[in-house]
């Protein structure tokens, strides 16, 4: 960004005591800058200033500054924000703009920069992204106003809005294909020791409200799921040490006073916030989760200053749950993003084909929670298959959904007052849009819709035409982006506009017939009526035909008022009266038009709910559409979903890979996976992978956990079949990486994230694990990888794809029926190896990782010795067969082993137990104690002997 220089003029009477004296006022200045107001103030309040002397302007500024102490102060001053002190030097540093200095304060320098109110927004993303808080202090009056009140008035300011991270609702500030999400959690005691955790989430952008109970074991994985913008949580909960991890491990969280997550009230602050008597009406809800939701409402009261969002009643997410996938497995699996943070190059890019930003949102949504709900996953799949089977009807609504536009966005702003006329217009073209498509979905003869499309179609049909009419009645086709330029109004809607805009454009033609005229005049054909904020109407001709107009006749028209370098400045009473009736009537029109502006946001917010459930219905249509979309061109097909714990998979593909492969022409290996129970048995199977580096494990993993996830999202798969029994929990341990920040190593991440696995799958859990153990010394990993496979088998019972190079385990086989043994083939032509990223059952013979690292580029020399000690270490290891330590080391059941049972009592008369019976401990001396002592002593020695 480059550097910017931001030195505004002051708007009060009193800021010049703050303004460096070398500011030069712009002849156009408005009339609050003019150069009197601009005059340095005498040595004697210089001196005052020095002794400590506190101007107006400063004084409001640090009244309102110690108000808001964690944000940063937009402290508006005519066209810039302006920020002093220690808000200056953060925001320079943060914005790359110049720090410079204006007045004094206390004796002192006042630090300060600026940006310009037109580029605020700009600046405001800029800072949110980087975690600072801003508080907007708007001028809440005219600057002429501030001075009928006496040359030191101060023009009145007041912070209008806080602007967090969580509570964004500008579309310049906001990714439109992205949820922005504020979510508060709330804590309560739910035994005496054991904790119940409540959810509360909005985006208020979009006016959605969720709230989901959570426990200590599923916090995080919650947390990750939802992917909040902002978190508050009480002070206390901040502080508790074994959760530091998981806050630290978010974008943004706001530690708020716990008066705040307080059970008493909670229900009365949101049935205020929602205007009802009560909430039984919305649901039935936890203690946690209402105090988690009241703090939502409190805090977007707090940061909104009364403004009133269009909030949703909140709704309890789905009632079956979600699929649980933990952050380190969706970081693993690159579900909506990549690891460095990219859209590009994760699932959600691969599979995106909606043409809506709402659709997006959705779709992201969808794909970051799976359903556990069999039906409601079938009734997805029955939405995409009638679009599948009807290519006309998908794209007929996908041109449809192309013109509609972000009806919840729109929605939100005006909601808040920050609307402006292409909301309105947003508004009116989404309903009409949602009509037409109504009428697109109506079912043909004998074909009735699913039942997701047809909520879909009702939902779009139930709202009145008449609001979409009136609205596209009222505004013109492209009106202005801000509501205050006018001209939004489209003519004939209102006649009292009409009118008044006839006057007003009358008017303008008359200046340029008195332009004319005077030009005739006066002989001066270069003669100018101009207008500027400060002077209004003048006449201005040039310097060398200035003298003309100060000399008789034309002195007794024409009164001086600026000269200029080339150019001087002059009005008349004709001109000043035209100016009246002119700004008259421009200033009646433009009050006409933001009069209708109120009325009709107004009926828009009145019929918010409607509106809402049409946004929430485009968008399930996108989806639905732009997934058959996805289906047809990439070749997906319809999973078989069930309850069992089949997991079936034939030719499955990996979204990503494939279509990157696609690009360039190559194609992709489809491979077959069958991780359901083996005959006769309950748990599902574990698949041990082994085969090179390089050739595809990694791959093969992860695309059978991204075809779990796109099932149960709704999705269809890239498979040629697909026979899928529901995952409750995706655990993945694909890659590995130092978290420096924690201070753990690679190695230990990996077993935090394996331990993890092994402590919580189920046997309806899907589990894939790479490498385990590779991290540390080759004995110390094989241990570490042959007893988590043992305990996946014997105590998870869970599906499992485990990848390793440690060949030894592929012996395990022969012992643990759900195991099977696969590799990826491979073969060596001339010297070299030969990926063919086919994924067979069998154990590889060798790792290829020499051929491997010659591929690399290692030196010859490396090679030819690595090749030499291989040798050396595989005839050991031919010495000391691993089939041995198979047959020797008892199976890993420590969880499901019974307890031994009691040996039968045996009676051994040596004498001892006779004189153990006859000791009494408690009556005993300490002496006697010792005498007895040895007595046993010699009674064991001589049954020795």
């Amino acid at each position: 960004m480059p550097k910017t220089v931001a030195l505004t003029p002051p708007d009060d009477a009193d800021a010049a005591a703050m303004a460096a004296p070398d500011l030069a006022s712009p002849p156009d200045a408005a009339a609050d800058d003019a150069p009197e107001a601009r005059t340095p103030p005498p040595a004697a309040d210089k001196a005052k200033d020095a002794a400590g002397y506190v101007t107006p302007s400063m004084a409001q500024y640090v009244e309102i500054k110690a108000a808001n102490p964690d944000c940063l102060l937009f402290y508006r001053m005519g066209d810039f924000y302006e920020l002093f002190f220690e808000d200056a030097e953060k925001a320079s540093q943060a914005l790359g703009i110049v720090l410079t200095k204006r007045g004094k304060h206390m004796g002192e320098d006042i630090p300060m920069c600026g940006v310009p109110v037109s580029r605020s927004e700009e600046y405001l993303h800029k800072l949110i992204a980087l975690g600072f808080r801003v508080a907007v202090c708007e001028q809440m009056e005219d600057p002429a106003e501030a001075r009928k009140r006496g040359s030191k008035a101060v023009v009145r300011r007041d912070v209008t809005r806080l602007v967090t991270p969580g509570t964004i609702t500008e579309d310049s500030l906001l990714d439109a294909r992205r949820e922005n999400v504020l979510l508060a959690v709330a804590r309560v005691r739910a035994g005496e020791e054991r904790h119940a955790y409540g959810l509360a989430w909005t985006d208020m952008s979009t006016g959605s409200f969720r709230v989901t109970a959570s426990t200590p074991e599923t916090l995080a994985a919650d947390l990750a799921r939802i992917e909040p913008a902002e978190v508050l949580l009480s002070d206390v909960l901040y502080d508790e040490p074994e959760l530091k991890e998981i806050w630290q491990s978010l974008p943004a969280v706001t530690p708020l006073p716990r008066q705040g997550f307080e059970g008493a009230g909670a229900e009365q602050r949101l049935a205020q916030f929602f205007k009802v008597a009560a909430l039984d009406g919305f649901g039935s809800f936890s203690r946690a989760e209402l105090i988690a939701a009241a703090a939502i409402v409190s805090y977007v009261d707090r940061t909104q200053l009364g403004a009133r969002p269009a909030l949703a009643p909140p709704v309890r997410a789905a009632e079956d749950g979600a699929m649980l996938i933990d952050a380190g497995t969706r970081a693993n699996l690159e579900i909506v993003r990549t690891t460095s943070g990219d859209r590009r190059g994760s699932l959600l890019a691969s599979v995106d084909r909606t043409v809506t930003a709402a659709g997006a949102r959705l779709l992201a949504r969808r794909l970051s929670e799976p359903l556990m709900d069999l039906a409601g996953i079938r009734a997805r799949h029955d939405a995409v298959a009638h679009f599948v089977e009807d290519p006309e009807l998908t794209s007929k609504v996908r041109r449809r959904l192309a013109g509609a536009p972000d009806l919840a966005r729109a929605l939100s702003r005006l909601s808040l007052g920050r609307g402006s006329p292409r909301d309105l217009l947003a508004i009116g073209q989404g309903l009409e849009e949602g009509l037409a498509l109504a009428a697109d979905l109506a079912p043909e003869a004998g074909r009735d819709l699913p039942a997701d499309l047809a909520r879909c179609a009702r939902t779009l049909a139930a709202p009145e035409g008449r609001l979409a009419q009136e609205l596209l009645a009222a505004l013109v086709d492209e009106p202005p982006h801000l509501r205050r330029d006018g001209g939004f109004i489209r003519a004939g809607f209102d006649p009292d506009l009409d009118a008044t805009r006839a006057l007003r454009d009358e008017s303008r033609r008359v200046v340029a017939a008195l332009e004319r005229r005077y030009a005739e005049d006066t002989g001066i054909k270069s003669l100018k009526i101009r207008h500027n904020a400060v002077l209004g109407y003048f006449v201005e001709v040039t310097a060398q035909n200035a003298e003309r107009l100060r000399e008789p006749p034309h002195l007794a028209t024409f009164t001086h008022r600026q000269t200029m370098a080339g150019a001087v400045r002059f009005t008349s009473t004709e001109l000043a009266d035209l100016e009246s009736r002119i700004a008259s009537a421009g200033e009646r029109a433009l009050a006409i038009e933001q009069a209708l502006f109120d009325r009709l946001a107004g009926d828009v917010v009145a019929a918010a709910e409607t509106i809402r459930a049409a946004a929430e219905a485009l968008a399930e249509l996108d989806v639905h559409a732009s997934l058959a979309r996805l289906a047809v061109d990439e070749r997906h097909v319809r999973p078989d979903m069930t309850e069992s714990f089949d997991f079936r998979i034939e030719g499955g593909r990996h979204p990503v890979v494939e279509q990157a492969l696609a690009r360039s022409r190559a194609p992709f290996v489809a491979n077959d996976c069958d991780l359901s129970p083996p005959e006769g048995r309950d748990g599902g199977r574990i698949w041990l992978i082994t085969g090179p580096n390089m050739a595809g494990k990694s791959t093969f993993l992860r695309q059978n956990a991204l075809i779990a996830v796109l099932a149960q999202a709704g999705c269809f798969v890239p498979a040629r079949s697909a026979r899928l029994g529901l995952v409750d929990r995706l655990f993945s341990r694909v890659g590995a990486a130092d978290d420096l920040a924690r201070g753990r190593s690679t190695f230990m991440v990996e077993m935090v994230e394996t331990a993890a696995i092994l402590n919580q799958a189920t046997p309806r859990s899907l589990v894939i694990l790479d490498e385990i153990g590779r991290g540390t010394a080759t004995f110390d990993g094989m241990s570490i990888a042959w007893a988590s496979l043992e305990h996946l088998h014997e105590v998870n019972g869970c599906r499992a794809l485990f990848a390793t190079h440690f060949h030894e385990l592929t012996a395990l086989s022969q012992r643990c029926p759900r195991l099977t043994n696969a590799t990826v083939k491979v073969t060596e032509w001339q010297g070299d190896v030969v990926f063919l990223h086919e994924v067979v059952l069998g154990a590889a013979d060798r790792s290829y990782g020499i051929q491997v690292a010659r591929l690399a580029g290692l030196p010859p020399a490396v090679i030819a010795r690595a090749k030499a000690v291989l040798a050396e270490l595989e005839a050991a290891e031919r010495a000391s067969p691993v089939q041995k330590l198979i047959d020797d080391l008892p199976l890993f059941a420590a969880a499901r082993r019974p307890a031994p049972e009691p040996a039968a009592h045996q009676v051994v008369d040596d004498g001892l137990g006779a004189a153990l019976d006859d000791l009494h401990p408690d009556e005993m001396t300490p002496r006697a104690a010792l005498e007895a002592l040895y007595a046993l002593k010699t009674l064991r020695t001589r049954r020795r002997d």
